[in-house]
């Protein structure tokens, strides 16, 4: 199991917890809407080390994107297992073909 199933199966198990004990239970008991504007938050920052450069807190942004973008998943719950096995639908098919294909 790699670092992003353990963290997705910890968020899911933290669905049940006490949302005083856990932060993840936290931002899941205030609903999906509240865990997407989390995420996007994080994304932002995530952007603003990226056009400043500064590679080490970019590395710190990303971490909170990649762990709040699965809180979202979980919050809808849509496994992580579903978007890897789109990426992997994708492999090797162009970015431009992919897009072209998709349904409006």
């Amino acid at each position: 199991m790699n670092v992003l199933d353990q963290l997705a199966a910890t968020i899911d198990a933290r669905k049940t917890a006490d949302p005083d004990s856990s932060w993840t239970a936290k931002l899941l008991s205030k609903g999906p809407e509240k865990c997407a504007e989390k995420f996007g938050e994080e994304a932002v920052e995530a952007i603003i080390a990226a056009v400043k450069n500064d590679r080490e807190n970019l590395t710190f942004e990303a971490a909170d994107v990649l762990y709040h973008l699965l809180v979202v998943l979980a919050s809808r719950d849509v496994p992580l297992a579903d978007v890897l096995a789109e990426l992997a639908r994708r492999e090797g098919t162009s970015g431009i073909a992919e897009k072209a294909g998709r349904k409006s």
